[in-house]
């Protein structure tokens, strides 16, 4: 492989918990309460697309969206780069002939507000955010979006991430699918992965 594309929640930083933490929070102040694990299989899609999945009341929509927004900053001290990524993206970088990219559903402000400040973008060539494509995952949109600003061959090309809105997005827009198993978990619907990575070292191996 020489073009590696990047999720980031769940993949590079272990986020899950600020944004389902903000999220459980802000529901449950208009008197909607969900398990854990339900919000939890809403992890790695749009925040618009995660209420949507779980039925919030339309006219809602926009209130608990501004509302989750300003939370989610309450929850940041929970953040953190997951164990072997840094040493992961400092070899990929070493490897002759290859690209390493972002693609993910965070908002620039987002990317700059949880990323940013742990210095994992110097290690990345190109960014693709929610602002950049029209249909986020599981449509795939946004990888076709970093293919092309990469001119990066599919065949050639791996989608890196932990949800089954990853693998979708991948397989859909014709490139292979690697499974972060740090990341996982119990998410269902990522038999078909193509790559399965106990640790963030052999993501290096497909080189």
């Amino acid at each position: 492989m020489k073009t590696f594309i990047f999720d980031i929640d769940g993949t590079l930083l272990d986020t899950e918990a600020m944004y389902m933490k903000a999220l459980d929070r802000v529901l449950r102040q208009h008197g909607l309460a969900y398990p854990y694990e339900t919000l939890s299989q809403t992890f790695g899609i749009t925040s618009l697309d995660a209420l949507k999945q779980l039925k919030v009341p339309a006219n809602m929509l926009d209130q608990v969206l501004t509302e989750w927004s300003q939370a989610i900053p309450d929850f940041q001290s929970t953040v953190k780069v997951y164990d072997g990524i840094q040493n992961m993206l400092k070899r990929l970088n070493a490897a002759p002939g290859t690209q390493v990219a972002i693609m993910t559903s965070k908002q620039q402000y987002e990317f700059k507000r949880d990323v940013t400040p742990l210095g994992l973008d110097q290690y990345f060539s190109e960014f693709v955010f929610f602002e950049d494509y029209e249909h986020g995952k599981p449509a795939p949109d946004p990888i076709l979006v970093a293919l092309k600003r990469l001119h990066a061959d599919p065949a050639q090309s791996v989608y890196i991430g932990d949800t089954q809105y990853d693998l979708q997005a991948a397989h859909a827009a014709g490139i292979k699918f690697g499974l972060v198993a740090w990341g996982a978990k119990n998410q269902q619907g990522v038999s078909e992965a193509d790559y399965v990575f106990a640790f963030p070292d052999e993501i290096v191996d497909l080189v």
